[in-house]
């Protein structure tokens, strides 16, 4: 790497902010192996059809790709409010480049200096991160030994904390549990602020578990972050979006950045929503699988978290380390995360989850 003339010279040298000396950046391995499973992407990509499709919308998109796209991306919100259905329409949705940029106008617009947000841990490890960026003071409040929110710990965290935003992950990374709606409520009614639902995983729950979508109508308090990264199969699209009040909506367009959604990522997105139910169709085989993986994991001795995601936290490893380097070392990549004496793992396809069985037993001598 070049250092243009200046050989010595580093971070240190720099005038970086006293809070982010010292910080690392998030990130997770990218590697080639017979099975990826650490990032919790859908491991069957689009059909032909439908890359096709994509192809010709993006085609389209280029010729007028000399003009800015449109700011707002109107249709494409509206778009999806026809697909979350609830009764919204455009006003009520903002799409952005992933829910991680989401999640941070959230904080540009509603923490900063002298803010707080609240989260509770373990859970997904951005929240903290995106927090720190926006100068906003991080409160974490442990879940417990099943990892569930007690709502009574909640209500007294945020009467005592009064944060400008509370995050409530469901279902929840790295554990996949879900969250009753009660807890959701009963947050909302007592927090001053923001009350982020993030349902990153919303289409794998199990059947009959609700969405916080149904609350918006009485709680304008509460916002629903989404991604088209999982179910959708659309990680390397990079388009998020969240569901809340209009005023909410109004709030993100201040701290926005002008242009932010490309016009091919907004033509992307849009035709992904018109195939929305062949991208859905793999969800419910994930699923199957899931189920099928916990029911194996717990026969064979494991501790297995309850998931309503598309992965599985499971345990426990005096050194958990080392089962992964040991997986690895048999190509399975899975991800050391979460609590201590626990790894997870996402569920991929049949022939995947084959191998990491067989991976599992060989790694932890029990094969």
């Amino acid at each position: 790497m070049s250092d243009l003339g200046h050989p010595g010279f580093g971070l240190d040298d720099l005038p970086l902010r006293d809070d982010l000396r010292g910080q690392a950046p998030y990130g997770a391995p990218q590697l080639t192996v017979r099975a990826v499973l650490n990032t919790n992407e859908n491991p069957y990509p689009p059909s032909q059809r439908l890359a096709e499709a994509i192809g010709r919308a993006v085609a389209e998109a280029a010729t007028g790709i000399n003009r800015y796209p449109d700011r707002d991306a109107v249709a494409l919100r509206q778009a999806l409010a026809d697909y979350l259905g609830h009764g919204l329409d455009a006003a009520n949705v903002w799409a952005a480049n992933g829910s991680n940029e989401v999640l941070q106008q959230i904080l540009q617009a509603f923490g900063g200096p002298g803010r707080t947000a609240v989260g509770f841990e373990p859970s997904y490890s951005m929240h903290p991160i995106i927090a720190r960026g926006t100068a906003t003071r991080w409160v974490s409040v442990p879940r417990t030994a099943r990892f569930e929110v007690d709502v009574d710990d909640a209500v007294v965290a945020v009467k005592e904390h009064q944060p400008a935003v509370v995050f409530l992950t469901s279902p929840n990374n790295p554990t996949g549990t879900a969250l009753p709606l009660e807890t959701v409520e009963a947050v909302a009614a007592a927090s001053p602020g923001v009350v982020v639902v993030d349902e990153a995983y919303a289409e794998f729950r199990r059947e009959g578990t609700p969405s916080a979508l149904t609350l918006l109508p009485d709680h304008p308090n509460v916002i629903v972050s989404r991604t088209m990264s999982k179910a959708f199969a659309l990680a390397g699209a990079r388009l998020g979006y969240l569901a809340a009040h209009p005023a909410v909506v109004d709030a993100l367009q201040l701290v926005r950045l002008p242009y932010h959604l490309s016009a091919v990522t907004q033509a992307v997105a849009r035709t992904a929503l018109e195939y929305a139910d062949e991208l859905l169709g793999a969800v419910d085989a994930l699923r199957a699988e899931r189920d099928a993986l916990v029911e194996w994991l717990r026969a064979h001795g494991f501790e297995v978290a309850d998931s309503d995601a598309n992965f599985v936290l499971f345990g426990r490893f005096p050194d958990r380390s080392a089962v992964f380097a040991d997986l690895l070392e048999r190509g399975v990549l899975i991800r050391e995360v979460g609590p201590p004496e626990w790894l997870r793992v996402t569920v991929g396809t049949p022939e995947e989850m084959a191998v990491f069985r067989d991976a599992l037993l060989a790694a932890t001598g029990r094969a």
